[in-house]
């Protein structure tokens, strides 16, 4: 694990191999599963506890929590000045643009940002097996 910059986790968050951090908070109770070779910029927060507003005893809310689940796949790139809300799993390989706020689930390879993020693109398939097999470029440009 490498953290460059100020970063809070929580004693639910489980982290993968090969994991940088250049400033990420995590508040909240929720299970936080950080995959392998995860990287993120900067200024990144996780809510994994909202408070409870629907059907609590007090207005605006009261003192419960809804509390969601944040799952980052394997080889997941994070941008600067990410939210990513609970109930959140970003898909294996995804890359996830600059200030993006996450309210959904992004599946495998795809390329997503906006707020709220929205898939716009897809890694090249191929190309990522390759990579994640190690296998040198080279060979496939033999093939």
């Amino acid at each position: 694990m490498t953290v460059n910059d100020y970063t809070r986790l929580t004693k639910n968050t489980k982290l993968g191999t090969n994991c940088n951090f250049n400033g990420l908070k995590i508040p909240g109770n929720g299970l936080v599963i950080i995959g392998n070779n995860f990287y993120s910029e900067n200024q990144i927060l996780f809510f994994t506890s909202n408070h409870h507003y629907d059907y609590g005893d007090k207005l605006p809310y009261d003192e419960t929590y809804i509390t969601k689940n944040i799952i980052i796949e394997d080889n997941v790139w994070i941008g600067s000045r990410i939210i990513i809300l609970g109930g959140v799993t970003l898909g294996e390989g995804c890359v996830i643009q600059e200030g993006s706020v996450m309210v959904n689930s992004i599946p495998k390879y795809a390329i997503a940002g906006g707020h709220p993020a929205k898939v716009f693109k897809y890694r090249n398939k191929e190309h990522y097996q390759l990579l994640k097999e190690n296998v040198p470029l080279k060979q496939k440009e033999k093939k």
